[in-house]
């Protein structure tokens, strides 16, 4: 039995428990309080699961809010239930769109590694906020040492933690706009994500230049092109360059784009959400050469990461560009403090507070290793190559192309758009499949997005023959 040092506080009592208290989640009770409502939450995980029968619920949206709005009742009674939180897991379990089953397929919305999850419900009970050294005194160290490392694990310097790739984006703009004195101009592709010319106009920029993205990625002799027809002081541009696009995980000519930006004075920011998970295997982080050329990186975790929502990291080149989101409040970063030696974690977000999400992610690094973080990339890459051979071999169905990262675009042969649009509708309200949609080459097309590592060759062929099956004939 460890003893205690001499210089030790003994520990305070654990405070007597009211009848109809509410117990807390952290302190000496904690765990005790914890336990039997976990195996609540996981047998009414449980029981959802079994009630939904499937990918997502079956009956389309009114069938769905009509149980969640039965479930829940009474919203604030004037004497609580003791059920509450399994009947309302339960309903949120029942009318869950599951992404560890193989037949959800539609978006960058992974299953997330059990380890992960565990480590989250860790910052859930212990509550720090990043926001104050006083807060969150091993958080933030664990955050600044992981963020880096990261962050060099893409060629570049430090990194700052985000929701997800839509901050890191915003970051990204914010940073190339105070770095150039106030001014700059986004250039991005027209297969640029939605998020890049949203923050140009949240920030007040002028309107971004979009250059043709005719075969899914940036034409380069287009863009070569906008940047001589722009030209203006160094770092007045800023270009974007998509590493894993939303709709077709293609992967934008990195090092061409890079020697571009250097040759016309631009800045680089390359969103690689989507396919930053690349960079821990061994097999296709050649993908991603050019990354290390870029002044910022957007990487998101929650996508070919598996981790729990949110995980999303702006990594940087320069560490001193990030001295722009520096902040002073006496209650939180006081300079005498500062100077005295406690870190000042403020300037490390566009948030106040916010949550570590940084200890799912450590785990998870640590727990797998970057070898086994790699064979999962691998093998969901790989179900994805295999079903697109599925695809190719099908006489009914019509393959976009051989998939870049882990998506699919596919469409039954000789249907319309309409029809196209109708087989995934039918599928989502049945509760069968759920396939995404994405508008290439002026056509539709079903998506399937392979980021379950569990799924099988046969649940492929299951997936298909549902879309072969719900065809207009």
């Amino acid at each position: 039995m460890d003893t205690p040092p001499p210089d030790a506080p003994a520990p305070r009592p654990a405070p007597p428990a009211h009848p109809g208290s509410a117990p807390l989640a952290s302190g000496p009770e904690g765990p005790r309080a914890l336990r039997p409502l976990l195996e609540a939450v996981l047998d009414a995980l449980d029981s959802g699961r079994r009630a939904r029968g499937g990918p997502l619920p079956a009956g389309g949206p009114e069938a769905v809010a009509a149980r969640v709005r039965d479930a829940l009742g009474d919203v604030l009674p004037d004497h609580g239930d003791p059920d509450a939180l399994r009947a309302l897991v339960h309903a949120l379990a029942e009318g869950a769109a599951d992404p560890a089953d193989p037949l959800c397929a539609a978006h960058l919305h992974c299953p997330p590694l059990a380890v992960a999850t565990a480590a989250d419900l860790a910052v859930s009970a212990l509550n720090p906020s990043l926001d104050s050294w006083d807060q969150a005194p091993a958080a933030g160290e664990l955050e600044a040492v992981v963020a880096r490392e990261l962050a060099h694990e893409t060629g570049l310097a430090d990194a700052v933690v985000t929701t997800g790739g839509t901050e890191s984006n915003h970051l990204a703009l914010l940073l190339a706009r105070e770095t150039n004195g106030g001014h700059v101009r986004l250039v991005h592709g027209a297969n640029a994500h939605h998020s890049l010319p949203r923050a140009a106009w949240l920030l007040g920029l002028p309107e971004p230049v979009v250059v043709p993205a005719p075969s899914g990625t940036i034409d380069l002799a287009a863009l070569h092109s906008a940047l001589t027809d722009l030209a203006g002081p160094r770092g007045s541009l800023l270009v974007t360059a998509t590493a894993g696009t939303t709709d077709a995980g293609l992967i934008d000519p990195l090092p061409e784009i890079a020697g571009l930006c250097a040759a016309h004075g631009a800045r680089l920011h390359i969103d690689a959400a989507h396919g930053g998970g690349l960079i821990f295997s061994d097999r296709h982080r050649d993908k991603l050469t050019g990354l290390e050329a870029a002044h910022t990186v957007t990487l998101d975790l929650h996508k070919l990461g598996w981790q729990p929502v949110a995980a999303g990291l702006l990594a940087v080149r320069h560490p001193c560009d990030l001295a722009v989101l520096g902040q002073r409040a006496d209650y939180l970063n006081a300079a005498d403090d500062t100077e005295a030696g406690l870190p000042d974690l403020l300037g490390r977000s566009l948030r106040t507070t916010r949550r570590p999400d940084i200890l799912k992610i450590a785990v998870t690094l640590k727990t797998l290793g970057r070898g086994g973080l790699g064979a999962l990339v691998d093998t969901v890459c790989a179900r994805a190559r295999e079903l697109a051979d599925l695809v190719r071999e099908h006489p009914g169905l019509e393959l976009y192309d051989r998939p870049t990262i882990s998506t699919v675009l596919f469409r039954p042969t000789g249907a319309t758009d309409d029809d196209v649009a109708a087989v995934r509708r039918k599928l989502l309200t049945e509760g069968r499949a759920v396939l995404g949609r994405a508008r290439l080459d002026g056509r539709l097309w079903l998506k399937a997005t392979l980021l379950n590592p569990e799924i099988r060759p046969d649940d492929l062929a299951v997936l298909l023959k549902l879309v072969e099956g719900s065809t207009p004939r």
